[in-house]
């Protein structure tokens, strides 16, 4: 081929260690004789040199054995050219294509087929040991151009998989005192759905002393991928691999160990020690004792298709939209209503993915998300962020993915989902995707109203008037006249007030002359109910046209500071401070 394609990107960003060690670029045609794309999909050819990627390498060692224990292809199919059946092969002119599920869709990622060869003439990233076979240093080129570069600053299989696959990321603590983690129960969870082709797990150490993890043959903040769950004899193991290929685990059932192992377990996993002992492939078996006590975190990625209902809608969060912290006021938060209709219990999913597109915001996530979901409430959306009390209540996480799981009985239900972050200071895109094996619909709530005005007023001296509690100085608060020039008997209005968050304020919304007397809220007085720190909120439908009379208050007399009011209607409608 007289013209081999060259990425118009140029070359991908190498890190410091290979840096050091690089000898030059190479194709495939330069150090392969016969190249091929996939000879053997295995989970036990696959290599990490120095990139920093174990969580990606594990993801592609348990995506491979998926396709050998399934006989479906899951990650070799992403890459192009492919033939008809599926398979990728090897193309002469050097020009790949990869579709990897990134920022909530699927993208093509384009490359060339370049790769850094080391000194002592050793790739300088992750290869494949049967020597002709391409796809494992191609899909991680593909990946890594994607995250800037070979420097690539670390990431977990969570967001890997769902990057390679669409699978969905779930998150699993095991250590830290998690209160929600039941070690029998996921036990059996994980075994049950891992042999059916439910999940692929990998599982994360933590920080550990240099001294204990030398003892233990374990790699500090490494990722591991598990190969096998089992329990035999009344044992409960795991089978692992260390992305390296080599260095293992040297506690209970490592292959030196001579007292737990027996001729009749070791067959029942087909099992060879003496063969294990004289090499180090980075394989080894470990007992889910020892792994609760040394590991971190299962990070497990569930096949959608074990949901038939799922839609998603791609969105943003401004900035300037709402105050930084979500602590007293949601009104501003983006918020969603599901409503699924299911006739025998159902599982419902419901995945935030926040969008990155900067390397450096990748590395150090500052950006802490979550989905707080509500049940069944009795208002348009919610305004207070614990009132009602959330039916499920995520943490906070500066992953770019957060899944809320919910199990819903027999019947109809309809939920709330309001996105929230921690100390909100940028703008943020994302995905909200929910799964469901029953039908369901999902709608962003919008403000239906058209006309908004905001009063910037203060309570001082004599008006700084103190609640009803106080009747001989009340009415001394400051006072607002709405005027709604219309006969109509559907009128709405959102009122909100902001006041110091150090006190309990409330407002009175008091009519004075309705135009229309078939209008279903002719109310008299109507209030926030209780006072409350910084902001309440007033939503009224039904309303009569004609004049309001609006009273706004701080609990204690006396409690002088600014105020915000906010008034938003349906209709043209005007607002004068009286008092």
């Amino acid at each position: 081929f007289r013209h081999l394609f060259s990425d118009k990107d140029g070359l991908l960003t190498l890190s410091c260690k290979q840096k050091l060690q690089l000898d030059r670029w190479v194709r495939p045609s330069d150090y392969l004789e016969r190249p091929q794309m996939i000879m053997a999909i295995s989970c036990f050819s696959i290599r990490q040199t120095v990139v920093t990627d174990c969580s990606f390498v594990a993801s592609m060692a348990i995506a491979a054995q998926y396709e050998r224990r399934f006989k479906k292809r899951l990650i070799t199919n992403i890459i192009y050219p492919h033939q008809q059946n599926g398979e990728a092969v090897y193309n002469p002119c050097g020009m790949y294509m990869v579709r990897l599920n990134i920022n909530g869709v699927s993208r093509k990622v384009v490359i060339d087929d370049y790769l850094p060869m080391g000194r002592n003439g050793e790739l300088l990233c992750s290869y494949s040991s049967n020597r002709n076979e391409l796809w494992v240093s191609l899909l991680e080129k593909a990946y890594m151009k994607v995250m800037g570069g070979y420097d690539f600053p670390g990431s977990n299989s969570n967001i890997d998989l769902h990057a390679l696959t669409g699978w969905i990321p779930e998150r699993i603590s095991i250590r830290s005192g998690s209160v929600h983690f039941n070690k029998d129960k996921e036990f059996r969870r994980l075994s049950n759905r891992f042999h059916r082709g439910h999940c692929l797990v990998t599982v994360a150490t933590g920080p550990m002393p240099e001294e204990e993890a030398n003892r233990a043959g374990l790699v500090p903040t490494h990722a591991y991928a598990m190969l096998d769950i089992r329990e035999v004899e009344g044992k409960r193991l795991l089978l692992l691999k260390n992305p390296w290929s080599h260095l293992r685990w040297r506690g209970n059932f490592s292959e030196s160990d001579s007292r737990n192992w027996t001729p009749s377990l070791e067959a029942q996993l087909n099992y060879d020690r003496s063969s294990a002992q004289s090499m180090d492939n980075g394989v080894f078996w470990i007992d889910y004792d020892s792994l609760c006590h040394y590991f971190d975190v299962f990070y497990v990625n569930w096949n959608p298709d074990l949901f038939q209902h799922t839609t998603c809608v791609h969105d943003s969060w401004l900035a300037g939209e709402g105050p930084k912290k979500d602590s007293y006021s949601s009104a501003n938060n983006p918020q969603y209503s599901l409503e699924v209709r299911s006739t025998v219990e159902t599982p419902i999913w419901i995945l935030l993915t926040r969008h990155i597109t900067d390397k450096a915001d990748f590395a150090d996530n500052k950006e802490f998300i979550a989905v707080v979901v509500y049940k069944n409430i009795e208002t348009r959306k919610v305004y207070y962020p614990y009132d009602p009390e959330p039916y499920r209540d995520s943490v906070r996480i500066n992953s770019p993915h957060c899944l809320v799981q919910l199990l819903q009985e027999a019947g109809t239900v309809n939920y709330t989902l309001v996105i929230s972050q921690y100390e909100k200071s940028n703008t943020i895109r994302y995905t909200l995707r929910v799964y469901s094996t029953a039908p369901f619909v999902l709608r962003k709530i919008i403000d239906p109203y058209k006309v908004e005005k905001q009063i910037a007023s203060q309570w001082k001296g004599v008006n700084a008037a103190g609640c009803r509690n106080n009747p001989e100085t009340y009415e001394n608060n400051p006072r607002f006249q709405i005027n709604m020039p219309n006969n109509e008997p559907d009128n709405q209005l959102l009122i909100e007030l902001r006041g110091p968050k150090d006190y309990a304020i409330g407002c009175e919304l008091i009519k004075v002359s309705a135009t229309n007397p078939n209008a279903p809220n002719l109310l008299d007085r109507k209030s926030t109910g209780d006072y409350r720190r910084g902001y309440v909120v007033m939503e009224q439908s039904g309303l009569s046209g004609g004049v309001y009379n609006l009273i706004v208050s701080t609990y204690r007399p006396q409690q002088e500071g600014p105020f915000i009011l906010s008034i938003k209607s349906l209709r043209q409608f005007s607002v004068k401070q009286i008092n």
